[in-house]
């Protein structure tokens, strides 16, 4: 089936993941050719939420993300409180919350709290997550001087993260980080690399960064010393989902493609043979890609998951579908 027009969103850095993984240097540098060869078959445009991804064919750069309604209501009300200034407005120090895999900043940030230990005496830090790392990264938090108390994850919405005043997030492996804005939507201070990542946040008061481990220890005695100013009502609104949403629109261009169709002129000549030629090579590389992605062999040379061909009883079961059991992956 052929769509007039096809807008694709980047979401997740698969290459800076990849790199991480055994033979890390090599499998990125073919998936980096095998995304733009895709994305070239499939997108006319492409929105990276962040220069942190790969530079793709026919792509912007536009954060099209927004949070969650209830961060910013909570958001609201702590600024009301911070501007009453009846009674102290965040209670806690500093806390993280994300899956706890060491690709998603866990690894910085324990390593950057190992190597400022004095310098960062009387920190306490609060982690929230699970996942498989969940063993590891209990054993590396003991050994610190520190207090590093690690907690199973939990809504980052739930109470227990209102009081908090600082978000620490040192990860750069994220294109967007949900949880940054999250927290810059309940008011507090964020804590982050100056990565592209985090370029959208840059624009917010309360947003930190630091450009190396002495920056780090620099901008967290900054940040236990500050009060996070109250947000104001643009930076509350660039938030929503609805900026969101108008953001998209600039960014994808419908009412412009839409406008190019009601004006459009058949095309004669040898433009006409060149944009035939491009359409039966674009046919032929999609056709390569539907056969190969039929075969166990190709799609595990192309990166899937072993045995991930077929969908299992799990996903059967939540689609409806009947389970071929002991079909998957043949």
């Amino acid at each position: 089936m052929k769509f007039r027009l096809v807008i694709g969103v980047v979401h997740t850095n698969y290459l800076e993941y990849v790199k991480r993984e055994k033979n890390g240097r090599m499998q990125a540098f073919l998936l980096k050719y095998i995304n733009s060869w895709l994305v070239n078959i499939y997108c006319h445009k492409v929105i990276r939420l962040s220069a942190a991804t790969q530079d793709l064919p026919r792509s912007i750069i536009c954060n099209v993300h927004g949070v969650n309604p209830k961060f910013i209501e909570i958001g609201k009300q702590k600024t009301l409180e911070l501007e009453s200034r009846k009674e102290q407005v965040f209670k806690k120090g500093a806390y993280y919350i994300g899956k706890m895999v060491w690709s998603k900043g866990y690894k910085e940030l324990l390593q950057l709290l190992k190597e400022h230990q004095k310098e960062l005496a009387g920190l306490e830090v609060d982690l929230y997550g699970n996942g498989e790392d969940s063993a590891q990264v209990h054993e590396a938090a003991k050994k610190l001087d520190l207090v590093v108390r690690v907690h199973p994850g939990r809504d980052h919405a739930d109470p227990i993260f209102h009081d908090y005043k600082l978000f620490l997030n040192p990860s750069t492996t994220d294109v967007v980080c949900t949880t940054t804005a999250e927290a810059l939507a309940m008011g507090k201070l964020v804590v982050c690399a100056n990565h592209p990542s985090n370029e959208f946040f840059k624009q917010f008061s309360n947003c930190l960064t630091y450009d190396n481990s002495q920056g780090f220890v620099k901008t967290i005695r900054r940040a236990l010393t500050d009060e996070p100013a109250p947000m104001t009502d643009a930076q509350i609104y660039e938030l929503s989902w609805e900026a969101a949403t108008e953001r998209f629109l600039r960014a994808s261009g419908l009412e412009e493609a839409h406008s190019k169709r009601l004006s459009k002129i058949p095309s004669k000549g040898f433009m006409s043979v060149s944009l035939s030629t491009k359409r039966r090579v674009e046919d032929a590389s999609a056709f390569v890609h539907h056969l190969a992605s039929g075969f166990e062999v190709s799609r595990r040379a192309f990166g899937a998951i072993p045995g991930s061909l077929q969908p299992d009883e799990q996903q059967c079961k939540e689609l409806g579908l009947p389970f071929l059991g002991g079909k998957r992956g043949s």
